[in-house]
């Protein structure tokens, strides 16, 4: 966790961001990201730097011959003017050519460099925001992670041009119910800002500790293990510097429209995919992969998204993926063949209904998530269903934190699904359910179609004893009235 002073410290930078005139927290999260990386690459070098004492040489130098004025540790001294002249008319020209470079960085965080923009507008800014990246001890793995994530939780409360994260700690949840593993290549999609990858690499390194001791699973880990896509070059950038950040040396973030036809090339690549796509709209069936309309011909992302990812799993790979509930009970010949295709050929896990407000305040779309097994010769045998009423905040605009969370129960439940979850009672939050009556029902994954209610029995009385009552009522009042009228005359 990131001190109170750090946090005050982000939060005056981001007030003095405003207030020069940057009100989009994406811009501002990426002149932030930049200035990070420029310090990241002066440690880089540095650290060349002492190697090469005992060895005579700086292997790969990021910095060449008179370029050492470009350097963090240079300007960051300058008088605010000079700093703002050299990084505005040197610093980022140079950043925007780094990857191509002779002796470059030549690594995913310098290729999402090319376009890089340098738009804070006062050279007082500038020099606030230097001092406080300089503070941040950047060798310190947790601080950078914690830090990444307080600013963009600033996404979070804005959820400014539709882009917003994914809450924390439902990513937690999904990441924790599929327990990645050491060996697995996990991908995302539409990553955005790299929420599901960190989440991942966290649990990795929490609960398979050794994974980072061995030579090749650790190579694994730093360069093959993590797969991000998306089409927005600025969450590409962002996300990439939050996989940095979090200690992933070379992970695959690149740019791509993971639903369009020249997207192909990754198909049964991945053995997890966890995910958030976009549920925005409606594609155009030219640009849109013909694969992907061949399993479900829809122009709608949410269907076609699904398509893709058991296109990219390996038999085996699993999924946890997020959907809007008309997904579960969309009555189209497209939903229909989709449901059928997880049930039939391929394994249904789970279905976890979310709370309506999860995604509050930028949107109150009511959705699910789907756990899925591909498998390519069916095995859905009983499918488990909770529903979940509470996930530890208010389900308001203001998502405070609250008391009733059933996170922790979906956890316990999870592991017990093949158990003693067998014996619940379809009144309760969680069940299972076989798939003939799935089958039965039109392959409609909606929870309340197979949760039983249960009405309290309420004990009536009698007409006539309720009559009585009436007529006694009646006649207190009658006799009321009369009282007050011999009171006035």
């Amino acid at each position: 966790m990131i001190t109170g002073d750090l946090k005050s410290k982000i939060d005056r930078v981001w007030d003095a961001f405003w207030s020069g005139g940057i009100s989009n927290p994406l811009e501002v999260i990426e002149q932030i990201t930049y200035l990070l990386f420029l310090r990241k690459l002066d440690d880089r070098q540095t650290l060349a730097e002492r190697k090469a004492r005992a060895t005579g040489v700086v292997e790969d130098p990021v910095y060449l011959p008179g370029q050492q004025h470009l350097r963090w540790g240079r300007f960051k001294n300058d008088a605010p003017d000079v700093m703002f002249q050299t990084v505005g008319e040197q610093v980022f020209p140079w950043l925007r050519q780094l990857g191509t470079q002779v002796g470059g960085d030549g690594s995913t965080y310098s290729d999402h460099m090319r376009d890089a923009r340098f738009t804070i507008p006062t050279a007082a800014l500038l020099s606030k925001v230097v001092e406080l990246v300089d503070t941040i001890p950047l060798d310190d793995r947790d601080t950078n992670g914690d830090l990444y994530e307080y600013l963009l939780s600033k996404l979070a409360s804005s959820g400014v041009n539709g882009q917003f994260r994914t809450p924390r700690h439902i990513i937690r949840l999904m990441v924790d119910l599929m327990a990645p593993a050491p060996s697995d290549e996990i991908c995302d999609p539409a990553c955005g800002t790299a929420g599901f990858l960190v989440a991942a690499s966290e649990y990795v390194r929490e609960h398979h500790p050794n994974a980072l001791t061995d030579a090749t699973q650790r190579r694994h880990f730093h360069r093959s293990m993590f797969h991000g896509f998306d089409f927005d070059s600025t969450m590409l950038r962002i996300g990439s510097m939050n996989m940095l950040l979090h200690g992933i040396e070379q992970p695959d973030i690149s740019y791509r429209d993971s639903l369009a036809e020249s997207a192909g090339g990754d198909a049964e690549k991945y053995t997890l995919i966890l995910a958030n796509p976009p549920f925005a709209g409606s594609l155009d069936y030219e640009s849109t992969s013909k694969d992907l309309l061949r399993t479900v011909k829809t122009k709608k992302t949410e269907l076609l998204f699904l398509a893709l990812f058991l296109k990219l799993l390996k038999p085996g790979g699993r999924a946890a993926v997020i959907v809007p509930d008309g997904v579960l009970f969309g009555s189209s010949t497209a939903h229909r063949a989709l449901r059928r295709t997880l049930v039939e050929d391929q394994k249904l896990d789970a279905v976890v209904k979310m709370p309506s407000g999860v995604f509050r305040p930028y949107a109150g779309v009511s959705t699910a998530i789907l756990f899925f097994t591909k498998t390519n010769s069916g095995g859905t045998d009983d499918v488990w269903f909770y529903d979940v009423a509470a996930d530890g905040f208010s389900l308001d605009d203001k998502r405070q934190a609250v008391a009733a969370d059933d996170l922790p129960d979906v956890r316990a439940r999870w592991a017990e699904r093949l158990g003693s979850e067998r014996k619940r009672a379809r009144t309760e939050q969680s069940f299972l359910v076989p798939k003939a009556e799935i089958v039965e029902q039109g392959y409609d994954l909606l929870i309340n179609r197979y949760k039983e209610i249960v009405h309290d029995e309420v004990e009536h009385r009698e007409p006539l004893a309720i009559l009585a009552d009436i007529e006694r009522l009646d006649e207190e009042i009658a006799a009321g009235v009369a009282e007050l009228k011999a009171m006035l005359t």
